[in-house]
């Protein structure tokens, strides 16, 4: 709701835009940035989905920042330690004003009592179930900046990447149930950080094409899974197109991208496999249970076979998919 607030800020909240280059850290795919110029926007996006989004809009986009700016909106993300390191990162490289906004769902009251302990902060502006201020000065914030860490489970995370303080249990559960014979060219759709990837590579497969949306938890996913059978890419799953058809997909397909549920994006995911998979090839999947799938695999698969699974997480084996490889 950045479009809601910042507007009011330059309005009557006494802010203004310097001149120079502004980095917009991290906003959502149609995030309204009206009040900024578009040609001095440097949009900071590492989830590739919204980075295309913002290209196809005009913007300029980087995984990182780029250089120096002179001012800097942050967007906040629901994960704190997340939004702790994109403000660090953000206070590394902003000459000027850092503006920071957020939905109080995400947390933004607790981060704004943390940065007066810590910064000049200056606006509150209320609005839309949310808030926005900024910082005039601080005291680097380095503290706060956290990088892909060793966790005690031996595998290598980060703040904002999914399942980053332990292994997930519908991946475990999935791997349980995944069988002997995979194919030569398997695919990880929605890799994460390579847990599953790690236990695909186990079978004589002679590549692993690990496609991850989130630039973060691929390059975790490079520290976790070193083998010269994998093929890293960060790309959008639900439109990827490999060069050569695969003969098995394996996913625990996110079903979410804020707080609300939102099964079309599992749904898409499934379409996506039927699509790039040979015309004997399978899918192995994990969901959880309350999630609508059965329809989409019906659709997409001649044969579906439900593999049970728990009380939380469901199991599915689909063959021979229906739609023509693109």
């Amino acid at each position: 709701m950045i479009g809601a607030r910042l507007p009011l800020a330059l309005e009557q909240g006494g802010l203004a835009v310097p001149e120079g280059r502004i980095a917009v850290f991290h906003p959502v795919a149609d995030a309204d940035l009206s009040a900024l110029p578009i040609n001095d926007c440097d949009v900071i996006q590492p989830f590739r989905p919204v980075y295309d989004a913002f290209v196809a809009r005009g913007f300029n986009a980087n995984v990182t920042p780029d250089g120096r700016y002179s001012m800097a909106v942050v967007c906040l993300p629901r994960a704190k330690a997340e939004a702790r390191t994109i403000i660090a990162m953000a206070a590394a490289c902003t000459d000027g004003p850092i503006i920071v906004d957020g939905q109080k769902t995400d947390g933004v009251d607790s981060l704004f009592k943390d940065l007066k302990k810590r910064a000049d902060v200056s606006g509150a502006i209320s609005k839309a179930h949310g808030k926005l201020f900024w910082i005039k000065s601080h005291d680097g914030l380095v503290d706060w900046a956290q990088g892909p860490a060793l966790t005690d489970g031996g595998f290598w995370t980060a703040p904002g990447v999914f399942s980053a303080d332990g292994i997930d249990p519908a991946s475990a559960l999935l791997v349980d149930a995944m069988p002997a014979k995979f194919g030569k060219n398997v695919a990880d759709l929605g890799a994460g950080w390579g847990f599953l990837t790690a236990h695909i590579l186990t079978r004589d497969v002679n590549v692993v094409h690990m496609v991850e949306a989130g630039h973060m938890a691929l390059e975790c996913a490079k520290r976790n899974v070193t083998d010269e059978r994998v093929k890293y890419h960060w790309a959008d799953a639900t439109t990827w197109k490999p060069k050569d058809r695969i003969d098995t997909v394996v996913m625990n397909p996110p079903f979410h991208t804020g707080r609300a549920a939102e099964p079309s994006l599992g749904q898409a995911f499934v379409s996506a496999a039927a699509r790039i998979l040979a015309p004997s090839g399978q899918l192995w999947m994990v969901a959880n249970r309350h999630l609508p799938y059965e329809d989409a695999l019906a659709a997409n698969f001649a044969k579906v076979v439900d593999l049970g699974g728990d009380n939380r997480f469901k199991l599915f084996n689909a063959a021979r998919p229906l739609r023509k490889r693109s």
